[in-house]
């Protein structure tokens, strides 16, 4: 028989027991004399940084977030300006009734130096309105930085109105380091949530309580299976997510050429006059230019050695199929993004025409949007 009423691990807001280490919310008997409780996965994840995966279906994420609609409070949806695409959480209106929504985008300072931000912002109140939410207003932070959490706190203040706060949003968006960046800087610094650059690391809600009698209630993230990131070894996640700020790479393309980004994306530029395709990704991730007549032999040959990641013959046989993604430019003059969700973006300038066809595993994302940058 499992333990009763040990509460709730500190770091991931699951039951804690201390019968069977094999399932969510195990800590040793001796863990729990300490006076913040976390369960040994979080322990494991804060202090060696370990995968700790664990068995949570979409039953589980909708059973915690179907709640929130029926209650009176502020919800705060943070996406991962990177990957907005991505990040973004299908379907939020069903659960949040009409309660109002902040959208925060996390990771700026991931974007490159020059950019306005006043622009992005403008951006994402547009992308949100075309994906049906009408926030009411944007904030743009580092979690990791703490980059203008004031500003989040004071918005937070003044929308809430003495309600309670839902954060919500997908895997790896960095609800989590946000909130400890919030409890650190401006609250309680004895409750620390777990992160890691793991999908499904909060696995129940958490409460933090606020001055008023309200509370702060972080929610486990959504998994969005079409980001690349869910296909790959822990491993070459870690050489996708970018930890710096992005430098942009640009490429000027003779029609008949090919881009592949390491091993996961191949970006042929088909058709069109010659002109740059600008590569957002992470610093690191090797990019190699060829012919297009070459492509699939280069492919066969270098996949997982030269082209990586992934990383080795067993984790390229583990990724799905690649399928293609054909896309028009039209001249506009105005900037379009190909977006691959997880992995990046190429950007083409509108100036000139161009047909270009992206290849990308089964399942990942792959679209066009307005540019960012």
């Amino acid at each position: 028989m499992m333990d009763q009423n040990l509460g709730a691990c500190a770091g991931c807001g699951v039951a804690i027991q201390t019968e069977d280490k094999k399932k969510p919310g195990y800590a040793p008997a001796s863990a729990l004399e300490r006076k913040v409780v976390i369960c040994q996965r979080c322990f494991r994840i804060k202090h060696y940084n370990e995968v700790a995966p664990v068995s949570m279906g979409d039953d589980d994420f909708l059973r915690i977030l179907d709640g929130i609609g029926s209650t009176q409070a502020l919800v705060v949806m943070v996406v991962d300006i990177f990957d907005f695409q991505g990040s973004w959480l299908k379907g939020l209106p069903r659960f949040v009734g009409n309660n109002p929504i902040l959208l925060v985008g996390n990771k700026v300072d991931l974007l490159p130096r020059n950019i306005n931000l006043n622009r992005v912002r403008n951006w994402m109140q547009h992308e949100a309105k075309e994906r049906g939410l009408r926030p009411q207003d944007v904030v743009l932070i580092s979690a990791q930085k703490g980059l203008h959490i004031d500003e989040l706190l004071a918005r937070i203040g003044e929308l809430r109105k003495g309600r309670d706060v839902y954060i919500v949003g997908v895997t790896n968006v960095g609800k989590s380091t946000m909130i400890n960046r919030i409890l650190h800087d401006f609250g309680s610094t004895e409750l620390e949530i777990t992160t890691s650059p793991f999908p499904g690391t909060t696995l129940d809600k958490i409460e933090i309580p606020l001055e008023d009698g309200r509370s702060i209630f972080d929610t486990p993230g959504i998994i969005n299976r079409e980001q690349i990131g869910h296909m790959i070894s822990p491993t070459d996640l870690r050489k996708i997510t970018p930890t710096s700020r992005i430098n942009a790479k640009v490429y000027q393309l003779d029609p008949e050429q090919t881009l592949f980004i390491g091993g996961l994306a191949r970006v042929d530029f088909v058709r069109g006059p010659k002109q740059p395709l600008v590569v957002y990704a992470d610093n690191d991730l090797y990019i190699h230019r060829t012919k297009l007549e070459k492509a699939d032999e280069v492919m066969e040959k270098h996949h997982g050695t030269m082209l990586v990641p992934p990383t080795g013959e067993e984790a390229v046989q583990a990724l799905p199929p690649f399928v293609k993604h054909s896309f028009k430019i039209k001249p506009t003059g105005m900037s379009t993004d190909i977006v691959i969700s997880g992995l990046g973006w190429v950007t083409l300038q509108g100036k000139h025409e161009a047909n270009v066809v992206v290849h990308a595993p089964k399942g990942v994302s792959v679209g066009m949007r307005k540019g960012l940058i």
